[in-house]
């Protein structure tokens, strides 16, 4: 079933959902499976998994370093079928544009369909660790704007080098993202708006936000988007801060800003077991909010790891 679908079967009432991480090679499901069955008391509609680009490695050869390409954490559509087999759940699977050409993308989706997967999530994608700007791939999309139209064109049967004549097209459920506190290359809030909409006029079906820690920030995106014509659901994205180093690396990842009053609380924890709770706290204040506001999903980033999620989650729904 589209996300879409799950939100207007559940009539204004907000659901709960959440992202994972695939595992690294070598590692096993299990682990994953240990953190998403606790938090399948909470009924989520669809589970968003996660596509890593590649990445260079560096290999010891006789004193000399070979450099290769490598993806350390592949399987991402291995992930989407197992949980869907496991916990008959709905995947959305990230689609990005970075580490994939044209061709790679079209096998992809075509994979999907076959798999019975409705969604995706069309996402650009970082650059790789040793590049300052993002680089497309060769023969690849250099904007997420490129990829929902190639999605689109797929659903319409349009392929990349031919039309075929199907009753078997996909129907994928489109989903991007957007950024509270605007995307850290763009110029401007309203600037990065424009992308978005542009994003929905090529045929996005809903948004997911960047993680924030200030509601208000939600709501005045929210406002901004709807202003702009932008009609589609809004779904927040929620991290809990876990670790007295996220006051450092979310803002420095993610071009986020945290509120003084929680910067103040991680501070004053004496262990991170202490900052765990005060990001559970804090989530749960968050959530609380953004549900009695009528938001059409709770969206969490857990990061590989759900007994926060968990603690959230029974105080929220």
């Amino acid at each position: 079933m589209k996300v879409t679908e799950h939100i207007e079967k559940a009539k204004g009432e907000p659901l709960f959902s959440f992202e994972i991480i695939p595992p690294v090679k070598g590692r096993s499901i299990q682990e994953l499976y240990d953190n998403i069955g606790p938090l399948m008391e909470f009924n989520p509609p669809f589970i968003d998994v996660t596509t890593s680009r590649e990445e260079y490695v560096y290999i010891d050869r006789d004193g000399l370093l070979d450099k290769k390409l490598t993806r350390m954490r592949p399987g991402t559509l291995g992930i989407c079928a197992s949980i869907k087999h496991k916990y008959d759940v709905d995947t959305v699977p990230h689609v990005l544009c970075g580490g994939f050409t044209k061709e790679e993308t079209e096998y992809l989706l075509v994979d999907c369909h076959y798999l019975g997967i409705d969604n995706v999530m069309a996402l650009r994608g970082d650059a790789m660790k040793e590049e300052k700007y993002f680089a497309p791939t060769n023969g690849g999309h250099q904007f997420a704007s490129d990829l929902v139209q190639q999605i689109q064109q797929l659903n319409c049967g349009n392929y990349l080098h031919e039309v075929i004549e199907t009753d078997n097209c996909s129907d994928f459920c489109i989903g991007v993202a957007g950024y509270p506190e605007k995307h850290m290359e763009a110029p401007s809030l309203k600037s990065d708006l424009k992308r978005l909409k542009e994003k929905i006029d090529l045929g996005a079906d809903y948004v997911v936000t960047q993680m924030f820690f200030d509601n208000k920030k939600f709501f005045d995106f929210v406002d901004a988007a709807r202003k702009m014509g932008i009609n589609v659901p809004i779904i927040p994205g929620i991290k809990p801060i876990a670790v007295k180093r996220h006051l450092q690396l979310l803002p420095q990842v993610f071009r986020v800003d945290i509120p003084e009053e929680l910067i103040e609380a991680v501070e004053e924890c004496k262990d991170n077991k202490a900052v765990r709770q005060v990001g559970i706290e804090w989530c749960i204040q968050q959530s609380q909010e953004l549900k009695a506001a009528g938001v059409p999903v709770l969206h969490y980033y857990s990061m590989g790891k759900s007994d926060n999620i968990k603690a959230i989650a029974r105080e929220v729904f």
